[in-house]
């Protein structure tokens, strides 16, 4: 043990001694950049030989050197200025942001502690708390909560419950989607265009578009919309402001003439009841969401319905969303639905179902995302359940004839989904490379695709060939947007020479420039890496 400790202190002393090198030596060059006095001395001692060319340019290089050395000092100075400024916007912005989410915060539990004060003040006057106030058969009860001979404002009062479990009551607490009923029991449905082909309503659109709203958008942006609308009901578009990420959704609900409804995603959104709204267990009514009444009235229609979820990165999706992930994640689609109550009223609306909305096959819910400081990362769990399309340039204008909108009706949209999966299915050939690849890159970089994306794949390939598109510009794009894009999490910095023998690979296996989209992404990677 005494040989160990002599041998650790001389080790470490020796070790220290470097450091002690590395820091004296650093001391010693500063004190010589600015030994003020060595620099007099060497002047006086050469000064005696100058003529006046060797004062005049001595002069001029003593100038030179020490405004070099105040150019540096400025730099710095400017380069720490402009540290602490960017820090100090950074900083400022997330306390902007984390206040505006404590002041959400505390509007939401003041809200909730004026309910729960205001139901103690009826349950001290003798008026019952589970239902709406009805005075008519009170005698000598007081006016509701201050409510000169009127009772708004009040708690309802809900009838008995019968053996069936549903509450007997003439009250309303679903008053929108109660309105949506009121309007389709007199609805007409349109006449639906039943012979149009993927390729026509690509076309058709684009053209509308053009013609009628003044957006421009490239064939195979519509092409790519289209197929991920077959392969998953939630589309994810992103890219730079500009691009029409937004105003590609509102124009084709404008072109199917049933607009599409908006929810503008708020930074303090944290749970469901944001999107879908809640029930206020004072008022005993339920505070509904557009989103909700869309979701309901298409239960009624043959429409294709569109829900934008704008800007839905400037909140956590997997808060809001998160039901709604799960259920549209469910292969029978008879499960899919949405528990908005736990118990049923005699009153509620009539495609409720014990306190239950059944989620219709004919609704998609488009989100728009940005990538920047004031939004948050889309996890890979959203990821994987949608279908991102990137809006990366602006587009360009050009010459359409004038093109009216249609009436599409999502039962012949979805027939041609099925048609296109029948006769367009990727081919054998494309499958084993594929398969080849995912074997590959589980080898090299310990990223497998997972059957989700190769399900996906399936469905969006056929119905992006149906669309006027080649099966392997859609297997590239999978690829791309949704394998390749999990690259992100890995050290890139220790894998380039995985990444270049990977676009080797592609370019071997698919056929040299057959994959752009892919390589174009793998080497954007290799640069930022």
């Amino acid at each position: 043990m005494t040989g160990f400790l002599k041998w650790f202190f001389v080790f470490m002393t020796e070790m220290l001694k470097g450091f002690s090198m590395i820091f004296k030596g650093l001391w010693n060059g500063i004190k010589q950049i600015f030994n003020i006095k060595n620099y007099i001395q060497i002047f006086k001692t050469y000064s005696t030989d100058f003529g006046a060319l060797g004062w005049i340019l001595s002069i001029l290089a003593i100038i030179l050197v020490a405004g070099v050395f105040v150019l540096l000092g400025l730099m710095i100075v400017l380069a720490i200025r402009k540290y602490v400024r960017f820090r100090h916007s950074i900083v400022s912005n997330e306390d902007l942001l984390e206040e505006i989410a404590d002041l959400q915060r505390q509007v939401l539990k003041m809200t909730k502690e004026k309910d729960e004060i205001m139901a103690m003040k009826v349950a001290q006057m003798g008026i019952p708390t589970t239902g709406a106030l009805s005075l008519a058969g009170a005698e000598g009860m007081v006016p509701a909560l201050g409510m000169e001979g009127g009772t708004e404002g009040a708690a309802a009062v809900v009838g008995e419950t019968g053996d069936d479990g549903i509450v007997q009551t003439a009250d309303r607490r679903f008053s929108r989607l109660m309105e949506v009923d009121s309007f389709y029991r007199s609805y007409t449905p349109p006449e639906y265009n039943n012979s149009i082909t993927l390729e026509e309503l690509c076309d058709t659109y684009r053209n509308f578009a053009c013609s009628r709203m003044h957006l421009f958008y490239e064939p195979k942006t519509i092409r790519l919309f289209i197929a991920g609308m077959a392969s998953t009901k939630l589309i994810i578009l992103q890219g730079i402001s500009g691009t029409g990420k937004t105003s590609l959704p509102y124009s084709f609900g404008k072109f199917l003439q049933h607009d599409t409804t908006i929810a503008s995603v708020q930074p303090s959104w944290r749970d469901r009841t944001e999107l879908f709204g809640y029930f206020n267990e004072f008022t005993k009514n339920f505070n509904e969401t557009e989103v909700l009444k869309r979701i309901y009235s298409s239960s009624y229609n043959n429409d294709i319905n569109l829900v934008l979820l704008d800007e839905m990165n400037i909140a956590r999706v997997e808060y809001y969303f998160a039901e709604m992930l799960s259920i549209l994640e469910m292969p029978n689609a008879d499960e899919w639905e949405l528990d908005l109550v736990p118990n049923v009223w005699s009153t509620d609306p009539v495609n409720l179902n014990r306190g239950k909305l059944k989620i219709p096959q004919n609704v998609w819910y488009i989100g728009t995302a940005n990538n920047d400081d004031s939004t948050y990362a889309i996890s890979d769990k959203v990821y994987d359940r949608a279908q991102p399309i990137n809006l990366d340039a602006k587009g360009v204008a050009f010459d359409a004839p004038d093109t009216g909108p249609i009436d599409l009706g999502f039962d012949h949209l979805d027939q041609l989904f099925k048609e296109a999966f029948d006769k367009y299915p990727i081919s054998q050939e494309t499958l084993k490379k594929i398969q080849q690849l995912d074997l590959w890159v589980i080898e090299k970089l310990r990223v497998a695709f997972g059957n989700r994306i190769l399900k996906q794949m399936g469905l969006f390939v056929p119905v992006y060939v149906a669309c006027g598109g080649e099966e392997l510009e859609g297997v590239d794009y999978v690829l791309a947007t949704k394998i390749f894009r999990k690259f992100e999490s890995l050290n890139l910095a220790m894998l380039r020479d995985e990444l270049r023998e990977l676009v080797n690979y592609m370019n071997k296996s698919f056929g040299k420039n057959k994959m752009k989209e892919s390589i174009e992404y793998l080497e954007r990677l290799q640069k930022l890496f």
